[in-house]
């Protein structure tokens, strides 16, 4: 199993303390059966800065001490990028860190509550220098959840998204779950992925949300996220299906 999103770098952001914090993580995400992790810390979140060269540095670190340990655990290099208006310039600039530096997939963060005006024509850039964004936990998106049909121009346009396991599990609360079942059932996301932050309160929960998601999607569904992953990690083009608009009466009316 792969997990493409995680803060198991220990030191850099809100994830793990320190590399006690980052083995005990590794640990859990292989007794789950993930043997491939990308590290993805935040970038330019106003909390914290990690630039491309700095986490391929601290990566390299981190896989020594796994392999010390005898984890059998590969760690790859990643970064969650909070939007921002000069994310493209910091891209040519070599600031900003491709997934597994692959040259083609770029995490983008939107704010929780909103979704900034320049979003769409900074995407489109993005697309235009070759790059493929990924949305991260749209699910979590207020305006998203209020306006899905937002979402899904941005995907008809070429974007992409990651949903959290954490969320299609019930851990950010009923209303979440549903949006990210709804995203699943609209072809509006095409990765799952833990966003694990330590082993307790932000954990993997991959194993179980495979599970639900086959139970609820069919094994054929379960498997193309697995396969997304796979593709991304090898800087290959994504499996999709045409992305369906949300109708906001039935939307709503599942709460």
């Amino acid at each position: 199993m792969i997990d493409i999103h995680s803060h198991i770098l220990p030191g850099v952001d809100d994830g793990a303390k320190h590399i006690t914090e980052s083995i005990a993580m590794a640990k859990l995400a292989v007794s789950e059966g993930i043997r491939t992790i990308l590290a993805t810390p935040h970038h330019k979140n106003g909390s914290f800065e990690n630039e491309k060269f700095d986490i391929i540095e601290k990566v390299a670190e981190l896989n020594e001490a796994l392999k010390a340990e005898s984890i059998d655990l590969e760690v790859l290099a990643g970064q969650e990028t909070r939007i921002y208006g000069d994310l493209l310039a910091d891209y040519q600039a070599e600031r900003i860190l491709t997934l597994n530096d692959g040259g083609r997939y770029v995490f983008i963060e939107l704010p929780a509550d909103h979704v900034p005006a320049y979003t769409e024509p900074l995407l489109y850039e993005l697309q235009m220098k070759g790059l493929v964004p990924i949305i991260v936990h749209p699910e979590r998106n207020l305006e998203f959840m209020e306006s899905p049909n937002q979402l899904y121009k941005l995907v008809k346009h070429g974007a992409l998204t990651q949903i959290t396991a954490k969320s299609i599990v019930g851990g950010f609360g009923k209303k979440t779950k549903k949006f990210a079942f709804q995203l699943i059932e609209k072809n509006l996301t095409h990765y799952l992925a833990s966003d694990a932050h330590n082993t307790k309160s932000r954990a993997f929960h991959m194993a179980e949300a495979y599970s639900e998601i086959e139970t609820k999607f069919g094994v054929d569904m379960m498997y193309l996220f697995m396969d997304n992953a796979e593709l991304l990690v090898q800087g290959k083009l994504v499996y999709k299906e045409m992305p369906q608009k949300i109708e906001s009466r039935k939307f709503l009316g599942i709460f």
